[in-house]
């Protein structure tokens, strides 16, 4: 039977979240200007039967402004869990979290799903292209989504390709691409609207080393010139170099890692 998420609602009111910590005094410490990301006991349990477990425990995370910030660790360790967590797709069990001094708690579905438009880019391992559109109509329909439109969106796009170097590729469908190319169109759609914190999971999985490093460097030139926010899931201990902090994941709970232990435990 497949396990699921237990008090899992959709709408994210504040009954259905319990902050965990020091009561209201911890909910208003998550709008400390300086972080991009206040995550504070975070907690995510799941049920099979009778069987009750946590996939996460007890997770408190900050993560500043203009960092690139990866979340590393084995599989099954919960590391999507917790992204779709801190990007709004999924309710924690337990916990609050905030992203640029917002409170996702407190925020009903409509709310949430506009917030998390204009706030945050999304880059998936799978790229998620539409076969059927050309490399600029991919970034488009990103640009239309949060309203802009016509040519408008059509220049946009084309200057966001270019910036991602892929501008004579631009009339191209995404099977005329290398692997790295479209991940490379997947960063220009998550640019899109200039959002101010981009969550990618498992970007390079689908990459060689070469290509997968030469995509996480350009993410990291993008987001450092515009001050931008990059979380990254992550089990490619390859890509450590671009990050600012390293942050390790196992049996659904954090610690800190050094980039020499994150190495080590992945070695």
């Amino acid at each position: 039977m497949t396990a699921t998420p237990i008090n899992f609602q959709m709408n994210l009111t504040a009954p259905a979240i319990k902050v965990s910590g020091q009561g209201m005094e911890a909910a208003d410490s998550l709008k400390t200007g300086a972080k991009a990301i206040v995550a504070r006991g975070v907690e995510m349990v799941f049920q099979n039967g009778a069987q009750k477990f946590y996939g996460l425990k007890n997770i408190d995370l900050d993560v500043n402004r203009g960092d690139i910030q990866l979340l590393m660790g084995p599989s099954g360790s919960g590391k999507t869990t917790l992204l779709s967590i801190l990007g709004g797709i999924l309710t924690p069990t337990a916990g609050s979290v905030c992203l640029l001094g917002q409170d996702l708690t407190r925020m009903n579905r409509a709310q949430l799903a506009k917030f998390r438009l204009h706030t945050i880019g999304f880059i998936f391992q799978e790229f998620n292209l539409f076969p059927a559109l050309t490399v600029v109509e991919n970034v488009e329909i990103a640009l239309e989504m949060k309203g802009t439109k016509g040519k408008v969106a059509h220049q946009e796009a084309l200057h966001l390709l270019e910036q991602v170097g892929l501008a004579d590729r631009a009339s191209k469908h995404p099977r005329d691409l290398s692997g790295g190319q479209k991940q490379r169109v997947a960063i220009a759609r998550a640019l899109a609207g200039d959002p101010q914190i981009i969550m990618a999971d498992e970007p390079t999985a689908s990459l060689d080393s070469q290509s997968g490093h030469a995509v996480i460097a350009l993410l990291r030139k993008l987001a450092k010139e515009s001050n931008r926010t990059v979380l990254m899931v992550t089990h490619d201990p390859r890509i450590i170099d671009v990050a600012d902090r390293v942050t390790y994941l196992e049996d659904g709970m954090l610690q800190s890692s050094p980039t020499a232990v994150a190495h080590q435990a992945f070695a």
